[in-house]
C-alpha cells in the first residue's frame, strides 16, 4: 500500500514534503543482538561517521539489570567519549528502578533515555522524568493525535516520538509535531528512516531521525533511492517524486507468498 502523499507527488512529479530542500537532520541507531554490539557500534561511528547510538536496554523485563549496564558501559567503550549514546529500555522497567538504573547509567554520558517505562503508564513516566538526567522520550505507539497530547499534558516526556507508520499518516506526523511545537517540544521520527525522510525534514522542531537497523536493511534491499546515513546525516533528493523511493520488483518476487 502507498501513501496518498507518495502517489500524489509522483503523479505531480514532485518530491513529498517539498518545502523540505536540502534540509539535513539528525539520525540515531539501535542496536540489536549483543553478540554484534561491537561491530555494530564501530562500523557506525568509525565507518558511517555517525555521531550518536543507540542501544536496547530493559532486557526480560527489567530482570537483568547488571547485564544492561554491563551493555552500556560497553556502548561507551567502543564509541568513545564524542559520540552521543542513547537508551531504549521498551518499557521495561518500572518506575524506581528506572530511576536508579538512569542514576547508574550516569557516568556513561547516557543523554537519551526511551521508554524507560510503559508509554501507557504517563504518570510513571513524568515521575521517571523528574528524577533522571536523560532526556526521557515516548510515543511511539501513538495512534491518534490525542495520545500524542495526553502525553505532553501529563509532562511525561521531553521529546515526543511520532511514527508516520502509526500514528495516522503525513498529515498526522504533522499535526503531531505543530502540537510538540506548541508545548516547545522537539519529535523525533521513529524507526523507516525512508518513509519519514521528506516530512522529518519538513518539520522545524525535528530533533532527529531514526534510522533502525532491520528496516534501512529492507529498504535498501528491496529499494532504489534509500537514503546514505553517512555523517549522520539523511538529505532527501527534491529531484526525486513523492518518497524517492522505486520498488526493484524483481528483487522482491522472490518474497512473494501467495
Amino acid at each position: 500500500m502507498k501513501s496518498g502523499y507518495d502517489l500524489w507527488a509522483k503523479t505531480q512529479n514532485e518530491a513529498g514534503g517539498i518545502k523540505a530542500g536540502d534540509k539535513h537532520y539528525k539520525i540515531s541507531f539501535t542496536s540489536y543482538d549483543d553478540g554484534q554490539t561491537r561491530e555494530q557500534l564501530t562500523g557506525w561511528v568509525e565507518k558511517d561517521h555517525i555521531p550518536r547510538v543507540k542501544i536496547k536496554i530493559g532486557e526480560s523485563w527489567g530482570t537483568e539489570v547488571e547485564r544492561d549496564l554491563a551493555r552500556v558501559a560497553l556502548a561507551r567503550q567502543v564509541i568513545g567519549p564524542d559520540a552521543e549514546l542513547y537508551v531504549d529500555a521498551n518499557g521495561g522497567y518500572t518506575t524506581g528502578q528506572a530511576v536508579r538504573v538512569a542514576e547508574r547509567m550516569a557516568e556513561y554520558g547516557v543523554t537519551w533515555f526511551e521508554e524507560p517505562v510503559s508509554s501507557q503508564d504517563l504518570a510513571g513516566l513524568a515521575a521517571v522524568r523528574s528524577q533522571v538526567r536523560p532526556d526521557v522520550a515516548a510515543g511511539e505507539y501513538s495512534w491518534s493525535l490525542a495520545d500524542s497530547a495526553r502525553l505532553i499534558a501529563a509532562g511525561a516526556v521531553d521529546c515526543l516520538q511520532l511514527d508516520v507508520t502509526r500514528c495516522g499518516g503525513i498529515s498526522e506526523f504533522l499535526r503531531g509535531a505543530a502540537l510538540a511545537g506548541a508545548h516547545s517540544m522537539q519529535v523525533s521520527a521513529h524507526c523507516a528512516p525512508n518513509l519519514h525522510a521528506h516530512v522529518g525534514a519538513a518539520v522545524p522542531n525535528l530533533r532527529h531521525l531514526e534510522y533502525f537497523h532491520d528496516h534501512q536493511r529492507i529498504e535498501r534491499m528491496l529499494f532504489d533511492g534509500a537514503l546514505d546515513p553517512y555523517g549522520g546525516e539523511l538529505t532527501p533528493d527534491p529531484g526525486q517524486p513523492g518518497l524517492g523511493l522505486r520498488l526493484r520488483a524483481a528483487d522482491a518476487e522472490r518474497y512473494r507468498r501467495s
